[in-house]
């Protein structure tokens, strides 16, 4: 290999003024110099990343050598996500161009990091790479992180193992991230800075799980406060203290025992391995208020005490903090009436209260407040005697009667049956209302069963015992249509009473139907006192008028033919002398006498028929009628008789 003849004489000794004047060597040695010289150089070209040293910086600028004639320089600016940054770092840049009108290279590490940054980004999910983010700002849910030049979301919940109540804290922070998801249409990545901690974190926690004992006592942080308990941070394990653990006494609100943050001594009442789930008490590192309890207090005792809960059975009553006692509705009011405890009690109320049930043992306690005051029926004999009035309120109705109350305590009953005389029922609301004062008579005490029987109708007298004398059979009123119903209507009738008419016998004489409301004359068919009960006709009125009609038709037919058999029935007189005028006439006599006796017998049958069907007043028409009829048939007799008797007396 032939020796390089530039090399031949010491770098001291190198003429460079006459290099430069072009008199040591020629043209062609110069040219043959300068591609030896660029030779040594990086062959680079515009727009394309290669991988620079840093050989100085300062806090504006980076200097950077690409192995380039000359050096590149870059703003501190694109290099704040990572603040380690150090002299003889390599790191990427983009070669925006090689020589600007200065002759200066120019280069760009963010525009480097942006042209490769989702391949990059890319590489580091399916890696599960640990890579670097600077927080830039925070946005809704979460904060925005430069990753390889590309904004990245960090989630709140991804931020920390425990929750982060300050965001701003952490922006401008560089710090290791995990990226966990990527929208490659939207060109969305999503980072976590928790994934990088929790696999530590969960050789920490099986590391204290198995060093954990039920009963030991640990210290903790107070991390979280929820509706139902307490999360402590025991030193990268959590447990959770109970709402009804934190403390002997009924809590409302965690936060009334424990504040965020706060250090607090805790007890290990469970846990589980496989959730691990840790059970924490703190109300447990304290004495059970039972066991304070008054020693000499027993059953039958008064004490005093707060409502510090409500429920529709009954009211919770802290006698001593840590120590209740439960109410139950049905120790609240002597009454028997369904009601709630809402209407007797509230939280807050302070309450004095009679004790029934204590057990120490279990720990439980039973009060009233009824027993305060005197059992109501204890006297009831007395107070509310059978046959004494009373006022009463509607309280509650049933199909079969009324619930009403006399006083607190003492509750009756007025059955369906005993509201009324004379209108017939078939709910209690058509005839009160729940809330209404109503008159009411005991009628029957149920000591033992503590139930009375009551009665309103028994307020009057029975209506019935007149009705009995007025709604004869037969007899005929005038009445109203109140109610249709498919078996018939009930018709009101004078003096308040009702009436029931069927389909058959509400036939009208024209042959139609009657209807609502409408007025007629009703004929009683049918009255019992016993079962108050009046069975009406509209029909019968003018189906007997009919009846009577025809049957005068038929007895003068009957008149007439009777007439006629007297005639045919009488005998023939022959002629006689005048020696013989004395028989004649006694004859005659006793011939008309005989004729009017039969006559006026035969109508009396005929009338003593007809009665039975015909109305007394028909009845007694028919007779004056026959009456005359006889007297004007026997007076032709009585004129022959006369005229005999004068012609006897004139010869």
């Amino acid at each position: 290999m032939e020796e390089n003849k530039f090399q031949a004489a010491p770098a001291a000794d190198f003429d460079w003024d006459a290099y430069e004047n072009g008199d040591v060597v020629t043209k062609e040695e110069k040219a043959e110099l300068t591609a030896q010289y660029d030779n040594t150089l990086n062959k680079v070209k515009d727009k394309e990343v290669v991988m620079g040293t840093i050989i100085s910086m300062n806090k504006r600028e980076v200097v950077v050598n690409i192995g380039f004639k000359s050096d590149g320089i870059i703003p501190m600016s694109e290099f704040r996500y990572n603040p380690d940054l150090k002299v003889g770092d390599q790191v990427e840049v983009y070669i925006e161009s090689q020589e600007d009108k200065k002759g200066q290279l120019i280069l760009s590490h963010k525009a480097a990091r942006a042209s490769r940054s989702w391949d990059r980004v890319n590489e580091a999910l399916n890696n599960e790479e640990i890579i670097k983010g600077y927080v830039k700002c925070r946005t809704k849910g979460g904060m925005i992180v430069d990753v390889f030049g590309i904004e990245a979301f960090l989630p709140g919940s991804q931020i920390d193992v425990k929750p982060i109540r300050d965001y701003d804290i952490f922006v401008g922070k560089t710090m290791e991230f995990k990226v966990v998801k990527i929208n490659q249409e939207y060109k969305n990545v999503v980072v976590s800075h928790k994934a990088l901690i929790e696999a530590e974190l969960e050789k920490q926690k099986k590391e204290i799980i198995s060093k954990l004992e039920r009963g030991q006592v640990l210290e903790g942080v107070v991390k979280n406060i929820a509706s139902f308990g307490a999360f402590i941070d025991l030193g990268g394990v959590d447990g959770l203290i109970h709402i009804t653990d934190l403390s002997w006494g009924r809590v409302n609100d965690p936060s009334e025992v424990v504040q965020l943050d706060q250090k607090i001594n805790v007890v290990i009442l469970d846990f589980d391995d496989e959730k691990k789930r840790i059970a924490l008490g703190l109300k447990q590192l304290t004495p059970h208020p039972w066991d304070a309890l008054d020693p000499n207090l027993q059953v039958g005792d008064h004490v005093k005490g707060k409502v510090v809960m409500m429920t529709d059975y009954g009211a919770f009553v802290e006698v001593i903090p840590g120590v209740e006692g439960l109410i139950h509705v049905s120790e609240m009011s002597w009454s028997q009436h369904l009601r709630s405890a809402q209407d007797f009690l509230k939280i807050g109320d302070d309450v004095e209260a009679v004790i029934l049930t204590l057990d120490r043992n279990e720990r439980k306690m039973s009060l009233g407040i009824k027993q305060l005051k005197a059992d109501p029926w204890e006297t009831i004999d007395t107070k509310y005697a059978v046959g004494t009035h009373h006022m009463a309120k509607v309280r509650n109705f049933t199909n079969f009667g009324v619930f009403v109350e006399i006083e607190e305590g003492i509750d009756g009953l007025i059955h369906i049956s005993d509201l009324s005389w004379t209108k017939k029922i078939k709910h209690p609301s058509e005839f009160t209302q729940i809330g209404s004062e109503i008159e009411v008579v005991v009628l029957e005490i149920d000591k033992e069963n503590r139930r009375l029987s009551l009665g309103h109708k028994q307020l009057e007298e029975n209506p019935w015992d007149a009705f009995e004398t007025i709604f004869t059979p037969d007899s005929i009123h005038e009445g109203t249509i109140i109610e249709m119903l498919d078996k018939g209507a009930v018709v009101a009738l004078p003096y308040g009473a009702e009436g029931f008419a069927t389909p058959k016998h509400l036939v009208k004489e024209d042959g139609t139907m009657a209807k609502m409301d409408e007025k007629l004359s009703f004929k009683v068919i049918e009255f019992n006192k016993e079962t108050k009960r009046i069975i009406l006709s509209h029909s019968r009125i003018h189906e007997d008028e009919a009846k009577a009609a025809s049957a005068e038709a038929e007895a003068a037919d009957s008149k007439k033919a009777t007439k006629k058999s007297q005639k045919e029935e009488l005998p023939v007189i022959e002629k006689t002398t005048l020696g013989d005028i004395d028989a004649l006439s006694a004859l005659k006599n006793e011939m008309v006498a005989a004729a009017t006796e039969k006559l006026i017998k035969k109508e009396a049958e005929k009338n003593a028929d007809e009665q039975a069907e015909k109305p007394a007043k028909k009845t007694s028409r028919a007779k004056k009628a026959a009456a005359a009829e006889g007297e004007a048939e026997a007076k032709p007799a009585k004129k022959a008789t006369k005229k005999a008797a004068k012609k006897d007396d004139a010869e």
